[in-house]
């Protein structure tokens, strides 16, 4: 864990998001048979998995932007703005989008290997910052 007065990088923060994600998952969720018992962690962990991308993002676009970053309004200006810089970020961001933040935070999916492969695409954003 970082030091008490240190500062924190968007890196660092993504990954105690994905940290938490993780343990959602297994420790409250409930496994069996490849997919979650209870729909309701499940919806948290997505949340907070995608939280961390749009971290992540956020930090990605401030690096390339400098001082004519603003925070996207939306899913489509995120879009728009990688097209510009990173065509294999943007297609990770999709997949991200479509697992976490669509399957499992607003349709609540109970499929393991869909959060799996959200929270594998949060992790492939981290090496973007």
């Amino acid at each position: 864990m970082a030091e008490q007065n240190a500062p924190v990088t968007p890196s660092q923060e993504a990954e105690r998001y994905l940290e938490n994600a993780r343990l959602i998952l297994t420790e409250k969720a409930g496994k069996k048979d490849g997919l979650y018992a209870d729909v309701k962690y499940v919806k948290m962990a997505a949340g907070t998995a995608y939280s961390a991308a749009l971290l992540i993002l956020d930090e990605y676009l401030r690096q390339k932007e400098g001082i004519h970053f603003t925070k996207p309004k939306s899913i489509e200006d995120y879009m728009s703005r990688l097209r510009k810089y990173d065509k294999k970020l943007l297609r990770i961001l999709a997949s991200v989008y479509d697992e976490l933040h669509l399957a499992g935070y607003y349709h609540g999916t109970r499929s393991v290997d869909t959060m799996q492969k959200g929270m594998n695409g949060v992790k492939q954003m981290l090496n973007y910052i």
